[in-house]
């Protein structure tokens, strides 16, 4: 498994691709939830990816403190289908949380993850910090990564 964060700028035309047709394909294909996936934000993102044989098996978007709210975020967290379930994603989450710690020296990372997922990112450090709502039609729950 190859990891590497981007920024915006150090994507391929093709990475890119890949990176919008994977989102699109498990958030408003997968999950039937029609909203403007693309929105904006990505230029000033940092991109993380696992790709195996040239594919992206991983990926997630880190947004910086500032652009979408006070604090630094991971966001659209994908494992591909036939990755599921093999520790990629716990994998993925925590490389994600290491890079906002140790490369932007963050010490608070907010997360706007699905309900049914709230186990599982606390069991990363994960804390809950809202009650249950829904957002495009699915229930999620914001949770907040504190380092000790």
């Amino acid at each position: 498994m190859e990891w590497k964060a981007y920024r915006f700028n150090e994507l391929t035309i093709n990475e890119l691709h890949d990176i919008f047709r994977l989102r699109v394909n498990v958030f408003v294909v997968e999950q039937n939830c029609a909203y403007p996936e693309v929105d904006g934000l990505d230029p000033h993102c940092t991109h993380l990816v696992a790709k195996t044989g040239g594919r992206i098996a991983a990926y997630a978007r880190l947004v910086p403190g500032g652009l979408k709210g006070e604090l630094p975020a991971i966001g659209r967290v994908i494992v591909v289908p036939e990755a599921r379930g093999t520790g990629l994603g716990r994998e993925l989450v925590q490389r994600s949380r290491d890079f906002i710690i140790n490369e932007w020296e963050e010490k608070e990372i907010f997360l706007q993850g699905q309900s049914h997922l709230e186990a599982f990112y606390a069991s990363l450090g994960f804390e809950s910090v809202s009650a249950e709502y829904l957002d495009d039609g699915i229930p999620h729950i914001d949770m907040k990564f504190s380092k000790n």
